[in-house]
Formats: structure tokens, sequence, C-alpha cells
């Protein structure tokens, strides 16, 4: 496993880190499946865990909890998310601040999130949402302030919505934002436009989420694929979204270079940029935490083939989270 620094902050983090969505809420959840995936991933060196209390209602960090109490190494780094308190995703300008993160509930939030991960300190807390319409207000600056220095949290980071990578700038140059999390992938490359030079300058630190773009880019999904109703992916992949996603799938698979897979593809594609601190591709098998974090012992990508990767840049805006 290879580390990197994560923003000004010093942290040696994984650069494959360890998103844990799936085991918190998605259909087919293995609770025993996921402890051992845990394991795995901490016995492999990847010590950046990023989770939060919306998934599952808390069951993911739950999850980590768990394995955390006998695990006998270096404690991991934990990242986790305060979820809007409107249940709202994404965070619009019109919402006001009260409505979504309002300072009692931040805290309240952190708490429970304490509890749960059975930590006296949160590394980094993060809004699960976000506008920068509220970026110079000083109620949530100061619900944060007084979390730091209390010692429950140690760093603060924004989750930016899906697609909106410039819809954060405002509240990165205040400088309290250590980490921003984005996605960021072979098909969503616009964060490299605006966000990721201003990260840079900052010190902010670079989490790269969604980096199989919620599946595709495994290049195991068909047409005829479905999901229970509840499960997310029946919102991001409607029929038509999924046969143009499946289509400009098949076309990267064209650039996919001999003996290597497409999910090794879209993980050293991300890592190609320096700015990323850590990609947190979702795992919740043995077998998916094996072949994620074995793409940090690979090769960069050849030179030669990150042209052909631009070609597939997609520019999307929907109101899904």
């Amino acid at each position: 496993m290879e580390y990197r620094a994560f923003g000004r902050l010093g942290w040696q983090v994984a650069e494959v880190g360890f998103g844990t969505w799936g085991m918190g809420g998605w259909s087919g959840r293995d609770d025993e499946a996921s402890r051992a995936a845990l394991v795995r991933g901490l016995e492999l060196g990847c010590n950046f865990l990023d989770t939060a209390r919306a998934y599952g209602n808390g069951h993911s960090e739950q999850l980590i909890g768990d394995v955390l109490r006998d695990w006998r190494g270096s404690r991991p780094i934990i990242a986790t998310k305060v979820p809007p308190k409107n249940g709202r995703w994404p965070a619009r300008a019109t919402y006001r601040l009260e409505d979504v993160f309002p300072a009692d509930y931040i805290r309240w939030a952190t708490e429970r999130s304490l509890a749960n991960l059975g930590v006296d300190c949160i590394d980094l807390q993060q809004f699960h949402v976000w506008t920068d319409a509220w970026a110079n207000d000083d109620r949530w600056q100061r619900a944060m302030a007084d979390l730091k220095a209390e010692g429950l949290v140690k760093a603060i980071g924004i989750s930016v919505n899906r697609w909106e990578p410039t819809n954060v700038i405002k509240a990165l140059q205040s400088g309290l934002i250590d980490a921003v999390q984005v996605v960021y992938n072979i098909f969503d490359q616009a964060p490299e436009d605006e966000l990721f030079p201003v990260c840079q300058q900052l010190g902010v630190a670079v989490i790269a989420r969604v980096p199989f773009d919620e599946g595709s880019l495994t290049g195991t999904m068909t047409v005829d694929d479905t999901w229970p109703a509840q499960d997310w992916r029946n919102l991001y992949f409607t029929p038509t979204n999924l046969r143009d996603t499946l289509a400009r799938v098949e076309q990267v698979k064209a650039d996919l270079p001999a003996g290597m897979t497409l999910p090794d593809l879209a993980l050293r594609f991300i890592l190609h940029h320096s700015a990323v601190s850590t990609v947190i591709p979702g795992m919740r098998s043995l077998r998916h935490v094996d072949r994620n974090l074995a793409a940090s012992d690979r090769r960069p990508l050849p030179s030669g083939l990150l042209p052909a990767l631009r070609k597939h840049r997609w520019e999307r805006t929907a109101d899904i989270p």
C-alpha cells in the first residue's frame, strides 16, 4: 500500500481507502462479510475508513466500531458525516442553514457517531451535503470550532453535492475546511478544472468518491440488472440512463490495455492526479478488498493512456444525491 499526505494536516493515509456506504444499507448486506472485509483492509494497510451516520442509520459506523474493539493494530483514520437534519439530498442554495445543520444538531449527530464508532474523537467530521450559500455563516463555523476545542473532532470536511464540484470553493477559501469529498472518476472529470487547483493551493485534502460510477465501471453490469425497490441504484440507473451508461462503458473498455481489468483502470486513473489524497471504493467482501487495494501496488498508468481516457469525460447534471 502506498500512502499520501492528507492535505495540510500532514496525515499519511492509504491512497486506496475504504468506503462503507454499501455495507450500511445497500441490498444484499451481510454484516459478517462486511466485518471480515474491514479486517482484511486493515491488515493490508488501509488506514482510512469513510462512513456516515446516514449509512443504514448508523449501521456502517457500528460495524466499524465492532471491528475497532478487537483490532490490535494502529487505529485507522475515521471519517464520518453529519446528515442533513431536513433529510434532503442534495442541498440547495435556498435551504436555510438552521433547517439543515443547526448547531445543536451538529453536536447531537457527532455524539451519536462517536457512540456508534466507540471512539472518543472523530478524525474527520464532514457535512454530508453542502451549498456555498452557507460558506460565510459563522454558525456552522462556531459549532465545529467548539467540537474541535473539546477534542471531539480533529478536522472538518465537506462532501460536495454530486456533479457540483465548484459548489464548495467559497467554504474552502475560509481556511476552515481541511478536506473535501467529491465524485471523481473516468466519466466525472470536472473536479480537475477548478476544484483541484484550489485544493492544492490551500492544502485541502481530496477524497475521491464513486470511483466506479456506482458500479458501472466495474464492467459487470448489464441492461437487464434490477435491484430491490429500496435500493439507491434504482434512482441512479433509470432504464434510459443505464443504457447510456453501459454504452459509454463499452467505449472505455475499448481503451483498456491488455491484462488490465476495468476496476483497476478506474482506480489508477483517479490516482494519477496528485491532488487526490485517497480514493474510497465501496467494499463489502474480501474479493473487493483484495482487488481494489492491489491497485496501489501497481505502476502508474502509462502517460500515453491518459489522453485516451480524457475522451470519456461526461458532463452530467441531475437532481439526485
